[in-house]
């Protein structure tokens, strides 16, 4: 049996609310959409990184919150450029991690923890 090739992943995340959600990963520099239909449901594409958004009335973000990691060419000019866009959230300040990767985390009024990392000049 031929190996199967794993070639895109697109975590589904809660919102309450996707219109701001969408207007949030727009501000942020992502291509944001809505889906036609009854069901409110949308995408934020950036490069290859696609986030699928769900809105769910009963989402709480202290409960149902997730948590998506993005591999960037530099993330201090990702921090750099999420903060002036003037988001509401929550930045922790890049760091070198032991890991090897240069990281930040940006958490949104929806509790989705984006955690962005670089690999460290070697």
């Amino acid at each position: 049996m031929p190996e199967v090739a794993f070639t895109r992943v697109a975590p589904v995340v809660p919102v309450r609310d996707l219109d701001a959600a969408l207007d949030r990963y727009r501000r942020l520099g992502f291509t944001a959409n809505a889906y036609e239909g009854p069901d409110r449901y949308g995408t934020a594409e950036r490069g290859s990184v696609s986030v699928h958004l769900t809105e769910w009335l009963e989402h709480d973000p202290h409960r149902t919150g997730a948590v998506i990691y993005l591999y960037v060419s530099d993330a201090d000019a990702v921090y750099a450029e999420w903060k002036a866009s003037g988001v509401e959230g929550r930045f922790v300040d890049p760091s070198d991690t032991l890991y090897g990767l240069r990281e930040f985390a940006y958490v949104d009024a929806d509790g989705t923890a984006h955690r962005v990392g670089s690999p460290l000049a070697t």
